[in-house]
């Protein structure tokens, strides 16, 4: 039989230790709602049309107005830098899942490649909202074929369930 004592030190560790998991299974799931919410929605004509009009203003001039990216893309320049990947279905911006693009184009590309990483890409987040970058993205992965489109869902949904 347990000592008085001995019930009065386990009964709140079980609770505290509760409480942290609970606290834990909570943030998880706010984290992966955040995650979901974020999702490109190419389908959605209105937040296509709202990506097309901000790529035009913000993008366009280096990744070009057709997607097209700049020349020899995957050369690096003197400086050490790659110009500007295509964006439509001949480049590599469909390899990254939704939360990677979203973070890349809101924090620059050094929140994927390293602080290290040279580019001339900007981090956007402090002139287009998470909104306006989730149709920026929705606008790009709206121009890609059927095929391109299925395959990048598949990468993402691989993401989200790590």
């Amino acid at each position: 039989m347990k000592s008085a004592s001995t019930r009065n030190r386990v009964i709140p560790g079980f609770v505290l230790l509760s409480a942290f998991a609970a606290v834990a299974v909570g943030a998880w799931y706010f984290l992966r709602t955040e995650e979901t919410a974020l999702s490109l929605r190419p389908d959605d004509a209105t937040v296509v049309a709202r990506g097309q009009r901000l790529y035009a203003e913000a993008c366009a001039s280096c990744h070009g107005a057709g997607l097209e990216g700049q020349p020899d893309w995957r050369q690096r320049r003197a400086d050490g830098r790659l110009p500007a990947p295509p964006h439509d279905a001949s480049g590599h911006t469909w390899h990254h899942s939704d939360a990677q693009l979203i973070l890349m184009t809101r924090d620059g590309p050094q929140a994927i490649a390293g602080p290290d990483y040279q580019s001339d890409m900007p981090a956007f987040g402090g002139s287009l909202s998470d909104a306006d970058i989730v149709a920026v993205l929705s606008y790009i992965k709206s121009r890609w074929p059927p095929l391109v489109r299925a395959r990048h869902d598949e990468i993402s949904r691989r993401a989200v369930a790590r």
